[in-house]
């Protein structure tokens, strides 16, 4: 089975690659109170060569957020990209604040006050004149108080300023509440081999929005790198984990996911692959309009993953044997 190097993003036509690169692991430290939120100190030189070796090897859409390292994650991707802007498609997000100087994290603020601000330091630190996706980064906010948020999206767009726009939301009604806005195309939500989401993909179709997935690797565990014997440092988001994150626990990965993993390690390997490269192919078989987007902070993770459109979508029969087998897991 062959699947395009390419995908659309929705509504807006604009083609991209059929894998993105995320970017919240190259933001670096940053915390909310004593809460850790960062993947470690950040290695600027080496994520510089991880996203010119992305864009290299065919990737162009490069997902951020301006709370990622409190933005620095925007400065080093606009610097990374300068050269190439005008071949690439650039999606950030707003909604939180936070404080560049000390990388803390302050607030979520919705308001409508609060977009334009937020676009105007996205653009300077990403150093260009547009962003290409504009994605609300609240996950929970109330879908009732978004239609003042989806009016400006869409004046931002008759300035030239964003080119589309849309929700980073596991809500189904909340997607389809940013929906309502003609120009909005797509939706960003968590999916994975261990994570699913069968009633955002049917709105996608519906409603014709593209699907991006954050945590396609489920922060590392989809793959090889992370073992039982994996430890992470405390000053670290998976070190010392918010709730919300059950993956890990006592800077331990959780044996649940690493049992699940094994289980269905010899489908994700199939045709030669890794179990990285596996899980973005079982992504790409749910659906026509998913983007994985893993997240890189070194070259050869980016050619790991980037491999992987070499290989293609699994099969609708490997799919259903991995959900039956993950299914009888659980239970």
């Amino acid at each position: 089975m062959t699947m395009a190097m390419t995908r659309t993003l929705g509504r807006s036509g604009i083609a991209v690659s059929a894998l993105g690169m995320g970017t919240w692991a190259i933001g670096g430290a940053m915390r909310a109170g004593d809460q850790p939120l960062g993947y470690g100190v950040a290695n600027d030189e080496e994520a510089t060569r991880a996203i010119r070796r992305a864009f290299d090897l065919g990737v162009t859409l490069f997902d951020t957020a301006n709370v990622y390292g409190c933005g620095h994650a925007e400065r080093v991707l606009g610097a990374a990209l300068a050269k190439v802007r005008d071949q690439v498609v650039i999606a950030t997000k707003w909604g939180m604040t936070f404080d560049e100087d000390t990388a803390e994290v302050l607030q979520n603020d919705g308001t409508p006050a609060q977009v334009r601000p937020s676009l105007e330091g996205s653009l300077r630190r990403l150093a260009t004149d547009h962003v290409d996706v504009f994605q609300f980064h609240i996950n929970e906010y109330p879908a009732s108080m978004v239609e003042d948020l989806v009016a400006i999206c869409e004046d931002l767009i008759d300035e030239g300023l964003i080119r589309t726009y849309g929700w980073s939301t596991d809500s189904v009604g909340s997607a389809e509440a940013f929906a309502r806005g003609p120009r909005c195309s797509i939706v960003q939500h968590d999916l994975n081999v261990f994570t699913d989401n069968q009633p955002m993909l049917d709105l996608c179709a519906r409603l014709d929005l593209a699907s991006l997935n954050r945590l396609p690797l489920a922060m590392g565990l989809l793959s090889d790198k992370i073992t039982a014997e994996t430890r992470f440092a405390a000053d670290t988001v998976r070190g010392t984990a918010p709730d919300w994150l059950t993956m890990f626990a006592d800077g331990r990965p959780v044996p649940a996911f690493l049992a699940k993993r094994h289980a269905v390690r010899e489908i994700l390997t199939s045709g030669g692959r890794t179990v990285a490269q596996g899980a973005l192919a079982y992504l790409w078989s749910r659906s026509e309009r998913t983007i994985p987007l893993p997240g890189c902070r070194t070259v050869a993770q980016v050619e790991e993953n980037t491999k992987a459109m070499a290989f293609g979508p699994l099969t609708n029969d490997q799919v259903r044997e991995i959900r039956d087998i993950l299914a009888a897991t659980s239970g």
